[in-house]
């Protein structure tokens, strides 16, 4: 996070913020739709700068800490910045620290092997994006940082940067979500600690863009020149976007959400028992005096959608780091207020609320693992509660007054009345008695990939991620086509409780572009007015379903005024015209997605193309480019179409069409 830092931000924030107006119960907040299995979550984050995993005495120390406290889960931090306090990964590699007792000690390892033998489980927390911290680079040549830090330079290079040029957030070098080698390591390092130990969960951490933009709800990270290159390919621009462009922004988002996806999907195929959980963002007052999800700083400014992760079900544990001082009434607002949002928003998983004792003295903490363990206002449960940190327990041990150890002892006096007796750890039952399953596949990177029912109805669409890599989660047991940018890729048979492979489909069909139509031989010019001749277009198409080709038509300026780009009343366009479709009608070979139309990157649902040059002078060609997509019924198909000056006036009608059959 790292959770300290984060914390001092948000307590430096909290002073700055208005009071708010009177929260009020959202009604369109969908309750969660399951409890929480029974048990209850009961742990300590245990971080990795400083006592506490290093050495075998030290984890004999813990272990006896957490059971006497009544906790039941050690949430311990293995992957600090690029490296591993564990032995197995190749990912990352073993941590360096000179206090970590050396090799074949593997701290993870033992961690496990001494909690399992006093009931408690272990959750490997990684933190995924920051890789390294200051100037001086790690010793291991096989560092992440290294490999990829800002010395690897082009594509090698994996470091995020601001819009500004800035690339390091306090003094952290983090990687950057939409560099798709970049997230494939996070993902890497996710599955090979699941594969490689028997954890009972993995925690996330640092699964969002990072905090210092350029102003709230500002996003201003993510300007990586590889990731921009590929939004730009993507979303078909050539510009950098601003922070705040919607498109751009969404983007960025998705970068984050895919790999949560990915992780949870690969996890699942490795051992569906480990429970993938997220360390997530709950910065000021909750939404319901914000106004909306999409309002907060959590949505907006870190592009972290936990609450379309919960929706989707590719988190199995929310933890919200809702860190407030109990003895301050407004922070007291906001930690009830993101509390009960979480419990509320958990739809078909759970919510645990992680708490910051190391603000709170222990009576405080006391109270607000009593409310994390409560049910929400509106009566949805909580899966329990989560207390930062093991290394400061209260606030006087954070001002180093009181020791650690003391400090420990005070508050495991203070939550017995909360605590009573030990409990086991609630079920998942999505995932013990499953009625669904999931399916991942590869294609295209960028991909939207639709989901086909046996009625051919889509249920579900997704984006393939800069690997080409998808996934669906919580499907129910069928068989399903699946298909990419409109083309069938194959099929996959879900049964439930586990992971289906899609099948490519076999291929009987080529799709085909026939010989171009060359110009005429001779165009007039100069005719007063906005007027265009045709000049000659690429040829015919016969395509398999669903697949897309391009097409080119070109028009000669005839007239005496040039074509605009972007300029109403003086820019040219391609629109659709009689007899098929019809003049302004939609096609079914094409469109923007509007009116029924398939999405092929048409200007509207009836403009064909706009003019690709800025200006088109008399006596200049224009090429205009366009995408066709194959129907999902075979035929013979016409698109017809006539240039228009758009708010202006049609330009000649040559009788241009388009023949496109469909196998």
């Amino acid at each position: 996070m790292g959770k300290a830092t984060v914390a001092l931000v948000v307590s430096l924030l909290m002073a700055a913020l208005p009071a708010p107006s009177a929260a009020a119960a959202n009604p369109s907040f969908p309750a969660a739709s399951a409890a929480a299995g029974g048990g209850e979550i009961r742990a300590y984050w245990v971080d990795a700068f400083g006592d506490g995993l290093y050495t075998p005495a030290q984890i004999d120390a813990l272990v006896a800490d957490t059971k006497a406290a009544k906790l039941n889960v050690i949430v311990a931090q293995v992957v600090r910045r690029g490296d591993c306090l564990c032995n197995r990964l190749t990912a990352a590699p073993r941590t360096d620290l000179k206090d970590v007792a050396p090799a074949p000690f593997d701290p993870l390892q033992t961690l496990i092997e001494k909690a399992h033998a006093n009931g408690i489980q272990v959750f490997a927390w990684m933190i995924a994006t920051a890789i390294w911290r200051g100037d001086t680079p790690p010793a291991d040549p096989n560092h992440p940082f290294n490999l990829h830090g800002p010395s690897a330079g082009g594509p090698a290079d994996w470091l995020t940067r601001r819009s500004d040029g800035v690339q390091r957030y306090n003094d952290d070098w983090l990687l950057d979500p939409g560099v798709p080698d970049a997230a494939q390591w996070i993902v890497d390092v996710a599955t090979q600690l699941v594969a490689g130990y028997a954890i009972d969960g993995l925690n996330l951490d640092r699964i969002r863009y990072p905090d210092a933009n350029l102003g709230t709800n500002v996003p201003s990270w993510g300007y990586n020149p590889v990731a921009v290159a590929r939004f730009q390919q993507e979303a078909g621009r050539t510009d950098v976007p601003s922070n705040t462009d919607a498109q751009w922004t969404q983007w960025r988002r998705d970068q984050i959400t895919s790999i949560v996806r990915k992780i949870y999907v690969q996890a699942y195929a490795i051992r569906p028992s480990v429970r993938i959980s997220a360390d997530t963002i709950a910065y000021g007052y909750g939404p319901q005096t914000v106004g909306s999800w999409e309002g907060t700083r959590t949505y907006a400014e870190q592009l972290q959608d936990w609450r379309g992760w919960m929706r989707e079900g590719i988190l199995d544990l929310n933890v919200p780091m809702d860190y407030k001082r109990q003895d301050d009434p407004k922070q007291a607002q906001m930690f009830r207020e993101w509390s009960d949002y979480a419990k509320d928003n958990a739809f078909s998983r759970q919510a645990a609320i992680g708490s910051g004792i190391y603000l709170n003295p222990v009576s405080a903490s006391a109270t607000q693992a009593q409310l994390a363990i409560a049910s929400s206002g509106a009566g949805n449960p909580s899966a329990g509660w989560v207390a930062y940190s093991y290394r400061t327990p209260d606030d006087q041990s954070a001002a180093g007054t009181r020791s650690g150890d003391a400090s420990r002892a005070a508050l495991a006096a203070a939550l017995a009345p909360v605590f009573p007796s030990s409990v086991s750890v609630p079920a998942m039952p999505w995932k013990t008695q499953p009625v669904a399953g999931l399916i991942r596949g590869t294609t295209t990177p960028g991909a939207r990939v639709d989901l086909y029912d046996g009625a051919n109805a889509i249920v579900a669409t997704r984006r393939s991620d800069g690997k080409g890599w998808f996934g669906f989660v919580d499907v129910s047991s069928g068989t399903y086509r699946v298909a990419a940018n409109g083309a069938t890729i194959g099929s996959a048979t879900v049964t439930a409780g586990r992971v289906a492979e899609v099948t490519p489909a076999a291929s009987t069909c080529t799709s085909t572009v026939g010989p171009g139509i060359p110009p005429p031989a001779v165009a007039t010019n100069g005719v007063p007015g906005f007027h265009a001749s045709w000049y000659g277009q690429s040829g015919y198409m016969t395509l398999c379903q669903g697949d897309t080709a391009v097409a080119t038509v070109a028009y000669y300026n005839t007239g005496s005024a040039g074509w605009l780009k972007g300029t109403m009343g003086q820019a040219a366009f391609l629109g659709t015209w009689r007899p098929n479709p019809g003049q302004d009608m939609p096609s079914p070979l094409g469109g923007d997605g509007t009116r029924g139309t398939l999405d092929t990157g048409w200007p509207s649902y009836n403009r064909i193309a706009d003019q690709p040059a800025e200006w088109v002078g008399p006596g200049q060609v224009s090429w205009f480019r366009f995408t066709v997509q194959a129907p999902s019924t075979p035929g013979t198909y016409r698109l017809y179409l006539r240039p228009l000056v758009e708010g202006a006036t049609w330009m000649e009608d040559y009788g241009v069409y388009w023949l496109v059959t469909v196998k």
